[in-house]
C-alpha cells in the first residue's frame, strides 16, 4: 500500500454524491518510485511550531544620540559644599501689626512672617531696585494747587531711599518761582544760574556745593527763590544745568511748569523717560489732567503717553470717595495707569518732605507704588 492509499484510508466516510477533495501530500512522503508517471506532488508546509531558538532578527541601527544635558558637577570638593541645603532659610518677621505684637509676645517663637500687604509692598520696592542702566529722567506736571511739588519731592525721596547706589536729584524747572528747593531743603544756596556758570565743576564735590539735599539722600536743584532779582529760566539755561547734573546722577526728578506752552517744558519733555500728570480729585484739576493728555497726543507724544502715570492726589482730604472712583475710571479707560494718593497731613503745602519716614503708612504705600510703576520703564539693559 502507497502513501497515497493511506492518506485515502484515513479520510472520514462522505456520501457516495459528494467528490473527493484532493489532499495534499503529508511532509515528508516519499517521492514516486522509478518508472511511475504523473505530477509530483508538491510537499505541504508543517503545520508544527519549529523548535530550538528563533531565528536571529535583522540587527537594528544605531540607537538615537542621547540628548539630555546633565548639569555640571562641582569640579572640587569645597564646591559640593552648598550652604543653602545645609542651612534653613530664616523666616522674614512681620514689621508691623498684629503679627508683630504675636511675634514679640513670645519672644519670637510664633512667627508667622510679613503680613499679605507687607509681602505686596517687599514686591513693589523689589521692582524699583531693579537694576538701571544709564540714565532716568521723569517728569512732573500739573495745574498749580494740585500738590505737583509736594508729588515730586516725594517721588525723588523714594527713589532716593530705595536705590542708594544711585544718586537722585529732583530739578525745579517751575519758571512760576518753583518752591521744590524750599520743600527739601530750605538751606539750599545755588540754582541753576550758580551751576550752569560755575566753571570749576571738575568732582561731585564741586557740585554738592551748587545742590541741597534731605535725610532721605535726594538732592534739589533750585530755581529762582527772590523775584527781586529778575532772573527768567530759559531753555539753553536749562540744558546746560541738566547736562552737567547727568554727569553725576542717575536718576531725575524735573518739576516743570504748570503750562505745557511754558519754553522750558517743552524744553525738559524732550529727553523725558516717564511723565507724572498730578491732578486734585476734583473736576477743575481733572479737566486740566485731562487737557494736558490730549496736549501730548496732539504734538505726537504717543510713546512718551503710554509711559505716562496720572496721580490723583488728595491734598485737602474734602474729596469723597464716588468723586475718586470717577474719575479713576475715566482716566484708566483711556489706558493710562491711575494712582490714588490719601490726604496725608504730613504733606502740607509749604511743609519740608526730609523723606519717606515723614508720610503716613498709607501715602508711603502709594507712593512706592508710583515709583515701582515708573521703574517699569526704565530704559533696557
Amino acid at each position: 500500500m502507497t502513501d497515497r492509499d493511506e492518506v485515502v484510508r484515513r479520510e472520514p466516510d462522505r456520501p457516495d454524491d459528494t467528490p473527493p477533495t484532493a489532499q495534499p501530500p503529508v511532509f515528508g512522503s516519499q517521492p514516486p518510485a522509478d518508472g511511475a508517471t504523473g505530477p509530483v506532488p508538491r510537499l505541504r508546509p508543517p503545520t508544527w511550531a519549529p523548535q530550538g531558538p528563533p531565528p536571529p532578527s535583522w540587527p537594528a541601527g544605531p540607537p538615537d544620540p542621547d540628548t539630555t544635558v546633565l548639569p555640571m558637577q562641582p569640579s572640587s570638593y569645597a564646591e559640593r559644599i552648598r550652604p543653602a541645603d545645609l542651612v534653613p532659610a530664616r523666616k522674614s518677621v512681620p514689621a508691623r501689626g498684629w503679627r508683630r505684637v504675636l511675634y514679640k509676645a513670645t519672644f519670637g517663637a510664633v512667627n508667622l512672617g510679613p503680613s499679605p500687604a507687607e509681602r505686596h509692598v517687599a514686591a513693589l520696592e523689589a521692582a524699583i531696585r531693579a537694576p538701571l542702566r544709564g540714565h532716568f529722567k521723569v517728569g512732573v506736571l500739573g495745574k498749580g494747587g494740585v500738590g505737583k511739588t509736594t508729588v515730586s519731592a516725594c517721588i525723588g525721596s523714594v527713589f532716593a531711599e530705595l536705590r542708594q547706589d544711585d544718586r537722585v536729584v529732583a530739578v525745579d524747572a517751575d519758571t512760576a518761582f518753583g518752591k521744590l528747593g524750599s520743600r527739601v531743603d530750605p538751606r539750599v544756596q545755588g540754582s541753576f544760574w550758580e551751576l550752569a556758570t560755575d566753571r570749576h565743576l571738575d568732582t561731585f564735590a564741586d557740585v554738592r556745593n551748587r545742590v541741597g539735599s534731605n535725610a532721605a539722600g535726594l538732592f534739589v536743584l533750585a530755581g529762582e527763590a527772590t523775584p527781586a532779582r529778575r532772573r527768567v529760566l530759559d531753555p539753553p539755561l536749562y540744558r546746560e544745568a541738566v547736562a552737567r547734573l547727568d554727569r553725576y546722577f542717575t536718576i531725575a526728578v524735573v518739576d516743570c511748569s504748570s503750562t505745557m506752552d511754558a519754553p522750558v517744558t517743552q524744553e525738559a519733555m524732550r529727553d523725558l523717560d516717564a511723565l507724572v500728570v498730578v491732578s486734585s480729585p476734583w473736576v477743575d484739576g481733572a479737566a486740566a489732567a485731562g487737557q494736558t493728555l490730549d496736549w501730548l497726543a496732539a504734538h505726537g507724544m504717543n510713546s512718551l503717553l503710554q509711559r505716562t502715570i496720572v496721580v490723583l492726589n488728595d491734598s485737602d482730604g474734602h474729596a469723597s470717595k464716588r468723586t475718586r472712583t470717577i474719575l479713576a475710571q475715566q482716566f484708566s479707560g483711556h489706558g493710562q495707569r491711575v494712582v490714588e494718593v490719601p490726604f496725608d497731613g504730613n504733606l502740607r503745602p509749604g511743609g519740608i518732605i526730609d523723606g519717606t519716614g515723614d508720610m503716613s503708612p498709607a501715602a508711603r504705600v502709594k507712593f512706592v507704588e508710583i515709583c515701582a510703576a515708573l521703574a517699569a520703564h526704565f530704559p533696557p539693559r
